[in-house]
């Protein structure tokens, strides 16, 4: 089995709706996503899938949260923008885009450099 990690990033801000913590009030972070992918089939150049094409498609996935306000962006306008619900939607993107050469298998949402979530299915 190979593994594959890609990291990427975008700004947004979000407030989390029915927390009592001062998380509810607007907010920003920085967000660092990694998305690991695994298989076992290398193609006749021996990648299991390309760095590239990860980078590419983890990237087209985090656009249109980019500098936005997450509340307002789909699926975030109706259910919370917390770094679980980030990073389910973007585990569902990217295995979109992926297809079925490989598979993800996790996504890390940092959203400090002292704080990660990890979503595995």
């Amino acid at each position: 089995m190979y593994e594959l990690t890609v990291k990427g990033h975008f700004d947004a801000a979000h407030a989390l709706r029915g927390y009592a913590g001062e998380c509810r009030e607007l907010h920003g972070h920085t967000w660092d996503v990694e998305v690991t992918v695994a298989g076992e089939d290398l193609d006749d150049v021996g990648i299991l899938y390309d760095f590239k094409m990860l980078k590419d498609d983890l990237s087209a996935v985090l656009a249109p949260f980019d500098h936005a306000y997450l509340n307002e962006v789909g699926p975030f306008d109706e259910i919370n923008a917390t770094a679980e619900n980030l990073a389910r939607a973007v585990f569902g993107g990217v295995s979109e885009r992926v297809g079925k050469r490989v598979r993800v298998v996790e996504v890390a949402v940092w959203e400090s450099p002292v704080a990660r979530l990890v979503f595995r299915p």
